[in-house]
């Protein structure tokens, strides 16, 4: 049965991938967020393509400190989504780092 227990093996690895995957995923509570620095002056650089959309420059929050992320054009995955920066949003015990992305007007 070698090939039996190698599958059992090979599930159980799966198994811990995942749910490695969903722990780290998990955002970390933060009691009181500390304000982030002023935002940085950017110029946006002509749009490669009608349908690029400009992602300003911001603050997102990184492993227990602010990170500056620079402006950038993207296409959305969806037309007519628009870009939600990141933010603090509230929840039980603190707030939670909840990032930029697209959504729905």
């Amino acid at each position: 049965m070698p090939g039996a227990a190698w599958r059992r093996a090979g599930r159980a690895a799966a198994i811990a991938a995942l749910l490695s995957g969903c722990a780290a995923a998990t955002p970390a509570v933060v009691k009181q967020p500390p304000p982030s620095p002023p935002p940085r002056a950017e110029i946006a650089p002509v749009a490669p393509t009608s349908a690029h959309v400009w992602v300003p420059g911001h603050w997102a929050w990184h492993r227990e400190h602010y990170v500056w992320v620079p402006g950038h054009w993207e296409v959305p995955a969806v037309p007519g989504y628009v870009w939600v920066p990141g933010g603090w949003v509230p929840r039980p015990g603190g707030y939670v780092w909840v990032e930029g992305h697209w959504a729905a007007r």
